[in-house]
């Protein structure tokens, strides 16, 4: 599996930034490959993405949340991936720090999944400064989930 880590700092609270994360369905307002993201329910996502111009879904399901610090996930079927992002409050500012690894898609070599390989680094790295643009930007931050997520049980 291939691994990437990125971080930004946001300059909006942790309480604020973590509240707008977990807004998991406007995910395609600021990751430039996600479709369309549905919450099933507490614990489980369907994801619909571009990846190297061909159609992608897969289902993850959440492993750890705890409000303002962490949400894990693992993917359940489909592509395979798995990661976390971590919130990191700062004097009213927030480190997020997003780990993602993945399985490229069958069926993309050679050429291609070497072109993947080098544009899913900076395609997560864009994700997360159109996210802070997004965050930043007067107005558009939604509401929250608050509720926990520990060991798979979702904690209310």
């Amino acid at each position: 599996m291939a691994h990437v880590e990125k971080s930004i700092e946001v300059q909006k609270p942790v309480d604020q930034v973590y509240a707008q994360w977990t807004q998991f369905e406007e995910f395609p307002e600021f990751m430039e490959s996600v479709d369309e993201v549905r919450q099933l329910d507490d614990k489980h996502l369907e994801w619909k993405a571009k990846v190297a111009g061909i159609d992608r879904r897969w289902k993850a399901e959440i492993v750890e949340q705890k409000p303002n610090k962490v949400i894990a996930w693992r993917s359940i079927s489909g592509d395979k991936n798995d990661g976390k992002v971590e919130f990191q409050p700062i004097d009213g500012r927030t480190l997020v720090k997003l780990a993602i690894d993945y399985e490229p898609p069958a069926g993309i070599a050679g050429e291609a999944g070497d072109t993947l390989a080098q544009a899913t680094p900076r395609s997560v790295e864009n994700d997360l400064k159109r996210f802070k643009e997004f965050i930043e930007t007067p107005g558009t931050p939604t509401g929250k989930w608050s509720g926990e997520i520990e060991s798979g049980q979702v904690k209310k």
